[in-house]
């Protein structure tokens, strides 16, 4: 039975490029904070490692694991499958670890629903603009530039789930974002104040899709 010493569960997402991925990591850097590990079938790209970023598995594996329920969430983006299985995840939180959850927006509407007895805090990244977004994913995927045009009309959609989130917070400056959601994370924890302006992210959010 989850117990006030249990550890919190930490949901960022975030449209393709908003640097959610790179957050999760250097979130993962603080004591007590741990990364879920997801299962996926794409590619590994050149800088990731098996069992370190993903467990990277054939879309065979991937089925096995749905059809015996092993699965917390899991989602299809972009033609490949995502997904986080529930028991490594709960073992963390019952040894009081922060676990951290770099999933989309279809994933954390799973977890939500499933209304797990430990608490959750979720965030939304966004880029501080349309042209920032479409240069990073521009060297994200220099020799495809279909793939980055792929990606920035998907961010027309995803944007859209933001009001979905606990908080948005605007990837600007890597240190300043990730210094803004460690104090959220830390206020919601500890029933402190925030810091926290919703109707600056509603203004943002109406220019990135305005």
């Amino acid at each position: 039975m989850p117990s006030e010493k249990d550890g919190v569960m930490i949901i960022l997402s975030s449209p393709s490029g908003a640097g959610k991925t790179t957050l999760v990591k250097k979130l993962s850097e603080n004591d007590n904070f741990e990364v879920s590990i997801s299962h996926t079938t794409r590619k590994p790209r050149l800088n990731e490692n098996q069992n370190e970023d993903y467990y990277f598995v054939s879309e065979t594996e991937f089925k096995r694991l749905i059809k015996n329920e092993e699965f917390l969430e899991y989602a299809k983006v972009f033609n490949n499958l995502y997904g986080t299985t529930r028991t490594p995840v709960i073992d963390k939180l019952n040894k009081s670890k922060n676990v951290l959850f770099d999933i989309d927006w279809q994933g954390a509407d799973q977890i939500k629903n499933k209304k797990l007895d430990y608490k959750l805090i979720t965030f939304f990244i966004l880029p501080p603009s349309k042209e920032v977004l479409f240069e990073r994913l521009s060297n994200r995927h220099a020799n495809d530039k279909i793939m980055a045009k792929e990606r920035m009309n998907q961010f027309e959609r995803d944007v859209l789930h933001w009001i979905n989130y606990d908080y948005v917070v605007i990837n600007n400056e890597l240190s300043k974002c990730q210094l803004k959601i460690s104090d959220l994370i830390q206020a919601e924890i500890n029933n402190g104040s925030k810091d926290y302006d919703p109707e600056f992210i509603r203004n943002h959010v109406e220019h990135l899709i305005s």
